[in-house]
């Protein structure tokens, strides 16, 4: 089947690549990705429990390298989707019921479950105007932008006090980086060899401009989370070319390590994290750890506002790793419920939708060699 990106053409004498060893059907982002979640919900646990994180040198990359390897993979997973199907309604179908039904019933769940759950364990009861204040917290992030974090004022003692989940802000962002890939393949940018490289280069600069010049939220934003995104997708375009090994991948290990002692270590360690992450994931063929069910979304959307009822509670005195880990096994039936429930239906009728006849693409594919289409 052709593809839209142009052939890059390997040396007898190159080791076997990225490109060779992915496998869709048999890899370990799924663990990589729960790995994550996990680091997410236990970096939470100091803050949420009152507690600040002293300054070191890997603050910064401790706190962020989470999310940022959500980004990295993402551009990997999300620029394959589009290059196998440059169909605009296919695309963003799948992107919509992937992120979309599981973020609208996290918005629902809190406000119907959790929320008052957690008023409850606090000994308070619901303010008079929660049920109109809810309504609001609905239509108010319905878009995936957060624009109320609060309900009726709630949570109150605890010690982050009005926000319920301070973990879905970043969603926002993971869409417009899928919108960014289908506005490029629209315009059929991807057929050109510079198209990404440029991209990456781009953000790059805006993540240079961001940390020194330039203080502009949007600007911080997209030096953070483009730039991750486009590192993944970075890869991608080369994944034919990129060598697998364990000595180039202890490497990528050294120099993000090395990278916590910058202001922003993004800077240096974005492209070795999605290297890291991304070979890493490959290598890993077991079945027992490919996770098939891919339960790390939910775990992102719900830690939050579980933290946020244990910490209205005694339990917020725990420890911040036993905090941590009650609040990870607490999370789990609901990060499930939310895979079986409303991800998977939604990913099995866009993969249903993507098999169906269609008209010819959207843009004019350029041959590449064909490459199994990643999961996404």
């Amino acid at each position: 089947m052709p593809t839209l990106l142009p052939p890059i053409r390997l040396s007898a004498r190159s080791r076997q690549t990225l490109g060779e060893i992915y496998d869709p059907r048999r890899n370990g982002l799924n663990l990589l990705r729960l790995l994550l979640s996990a680091g997410v919900i236990f970096w939470h646990s100091v803050p949420l429990t009152g507690r600040t994180v002293p300054w070191w040198p890997a603050h910064q990359l401790l706190g962020e390298f989470w999310v940022d390897g959500f980004f990295a993979i993402s551009g990997y997973l999300i620029l394959g989707s589009w290059i196998s199907k440059p169909r605009i309604g296919r695309f963003l179908l799948a992107r919509v019921l992937r992120i979309a039904p599981g973020y609208w019933a996290c918005l629902l769940v809190t406000i119907l479950v959790l929320a008052p759950l957690g008023i409850w364990l606090s000994g308070s009861t619901l303010p008079p105007d929660y049920g109109s204040s809810s309504v609001q917290y609905f239509l108010n992030n319905f878009f995936l932008r957060i624009n109320q974090y609060g309900i009726a004022g709630t949570p109150i003692n605890v010690p982050d006090p009005g926000v319920w989940n301070g973990s879905l802000w970043t969603l926002f962002w993971e869409f417009c980086c899928y919108l960014g890939v289908l506005g490029l393949g629209v315009a059929g940018l991807f057929r050109r060899r510079w198209t990404v490289l440029a991209v990456f280069a781009g953000m790059l600069l805006v993540g240079i401009l961001s940390s020194s010049v330039v203080h502009n939220y949007y600007a911080t934003r997209m030096g953070r989370f483009g730039l991750m995104f486009a590192a993944g997708a970075l890869v991608y375009r080369y994944r034919h070319r990129i060598p697998v090994s364990g000595p180039l991948i202890a490497g990528a290990g050294a120099v993000i390590l090395l990278s916590a002692l910058l202001p922003n270590y993004r800077l240096v360690a974005a492209l070795p994290i999605a290297y890291l992450l991304l070979c890493v994931g490959a290598l890993i063929k077991r079945k027992s750890l490919g996770l098939h069910n891919d339960i790390s979304y939910g775990a992102y959307v719900y830690a939050f506002p579980v933290q946020q009822i244990l910490a209205g509670t005694a339990l917020v005195a725990l420890p911040s790793v036993a905090f941590g880990l009650l609040s990870a096994a607490l999370t789990a039936p609901l990060a499930i419920a939310s895979w079986f429930l409303i991800e998977k239906p939604g990913k099995n009728l866009a993969h249903r939708w993507r098999r169906a006849p269609s008209g010819p693409a959207s843009v004019l594919p350029v041959s590449e060699a064909p490459s199994p289409t990643p999961s996404s």
